[in-house]
């Protein structure tokens, strides 16, 4: 993104690619009344929808639909907006764009001077990253919109919704504004280093310091499971051929999405779908079966186990199935102790023993150590308990209605504001009061508050943000 030129005119189709009964073409500038003659033939009152041809160079309709001009600064970017709302085909949308580049080079009346100098094609994001520039959303409303967006449950949709409401800057901002009161009280007897203890301890700049950290405690956890709600958790399932991995994801996803057959490595490729769980996204991802030895009968297994161990190794956690029916054979048991100790150190492991409902004779067999599931594909018995399990994992925890949605972005910078806030704790408790560092440490965790809002980003952040947002948004 062109970062030094946001004061250009754009414009974009701002509907999804595709055919749809609505599409909408979107210009945002300054003064667009010119264009909006040129592509309506009449001047368009502010903030009324109004309902006409869309004219080409010769005065012929394009379409028809709805115009609707927003002055600045009550519009979406804080410039003047105008939106053309016409039929959602590819071709018709495609024209609407390029009448609107055409209308704006060309002269207007009898000054010369064209429509809307400098029209361009909009890049992604860049009607979301002017709303910013030009305060009409801070930083953090403005990934909540691409959060929005793409939102794979209800309740993602709904807490992202929540921060687009600023429901998650006012906690940031609350923060800070902590921060500020604490901050003026220390800086300001560094002026009177003779009597800074006195000073602060009647203005009990300890107490405050604490119950900053209390609290900026509490908006870490609420934004770790907001996090959790954005990403969702990468789950893998993995065994030795027909264990069940395949069953087991069509239980979890309610649907027969794997292809289940007795023939042992049935599944060759990975297999993805995501499901969830109170409202948390999870990614489950069925591999191809696991042999010890790696002696494939095949190139094409070989090629599927090699991409479940790739799997496995990008993994949140790995479901690993165990067979109830085969945990008496020494060849079968040998093969899962050799496939567990290839997995990657510190990967959170859930054993899951499989086919429970099969006889009884496997009922008492003990489950391997550390969290272990018994359960019965086929039948459902024990799938609600590996849900809970794979709530456990993630960290997620009952939380109340009103939970914002957040990114890593967002839980990096509270962790480093947590961490400078503890730095300043110690730095309170000495005796002889080291006011100068004390003060350093409150700037830099009142920086990394800032960061999230976008009081203090560096443009290579903001670019980063906005270039991963749709064309047209």
């Amino acid at each position: 993104m062109r970062w030094g030129q946001h004061k250009e005119p754009i414009v974009a189709v701002a509907t999804a690619p595709g055919r749809g009964a609505v599409g909408i073409v979107r210009v945002s500038g300054q003064g667009l009344m010119p264009l909006a003659r040129a592509l309506c033939g009449r001047e368009l009152a502010p903030r009324v929808a109004t309902y006409g041809p869309f004219k080409d160079a010769r005065g012929e309709a394009l379409d028809h639909g709805l115009a609707v001009y927003f002055p600045a600064p009550h519009s979406y970017t804080g410039e003047d907006v105008l939106e053309l709302q016409g039929h959602g085909g590819p071709v018709v949308m495609q024209l609407l764009l390029a009448r609107c580049l055409e209308a704006a080079a060309a002269p207007e009346g009898a000054t010369g001077r064209a429509c809307l100098p400098g029209l361009r094609l909009a890049e992604p994001g860049e009607f979301t990253q002017r709303a910013f520039l030009n305060d009409k959303i801070d930083l953090a409303q403005a990934e909540a919109i691409a959060d929005l967006i793409d939102a794979s449950t209800e309740a993602a949709a709904r807490s992202a919704s929540r921060s687009l409401g600023g429901a998650f800057s006012r906690e940031v901002e609350a923060l800070r504004a902590q921060m500020v009161q604490l901050r003026m009280l220390v800086e300001a007897t560094l002026d009177f280093p003779e009597e800074e203890i006195d000073f602060l301890e009647k203005a009990d700049a300890r107490g405050k310091l604490d119950r900053l950290a209390t609290t900026l405690e509490t908006v870490l956890r609420q934004a770790r499971q907001g996090a959790l709600l954005r990403e969702g958790l990468q789950v893998v399932l993995a065994g030795q051929p027909n264990a069940g991995k395949s069953s087991l994801l069509n239980a979890l996803a309610g649907a027969e999405l794997a292809i289940v057959t007795p023939i042992a490595g049935t599944t060759r490729d990975k297999v993805s779908q995501t499901i969830q769980i109170e409202g948390v996204p999870l990614h489950v991802i069925d591999t191809a079966g696991l042999r010890a030895d790696e002696d494939a009968t095949d190139e094409v297994e070989r090629i599927g186990m090699a991409r479940s161990w790739e799997a496995i190794r990008g993994a949140d956690a790995v479901l690993f199935l165990h067979d109830l029916t085969r945990v008496h054979e020494p060849a079968y048991v040998q093969a899962d102790e050799a496939i567990a100790a290839r997995l990657p150190p510190g990967l959170r492991v859930v054993h899951v023993f499989n086919k429970a409902d099969v006889d009884a004779t496997v009922a008492g067999v003990a489950p391997a150590a550390g969290q272990a599931v018994r359960l019965s594909a086929r039948t459902g018995e024990g799938l609600q308990a590996l849900r809970q399990t794979l709530l456990e994992i993630a960290g997620w925890q009952a939380v109340p209605e009103g939970l914002f949605i957040a990114r890593q972005r967002h839980v990096q910078a509270l962790r480093v504001a947590r961490e400078h806030l503890g730095h300043a704790q110690a730095h309170a408790a000495q005796a002889d009061g080291a006011l100068d560092l004390l003060a350093e440490e409150l700037r830099l965790a009142h920086n990394a508050l800032g960061s999230i809002t976008g009081v203090f980003s560096a443009d290579d952040l903001l670019g980063e943000i906005f270039t991963r947002f749709c064309i047209g948004k």
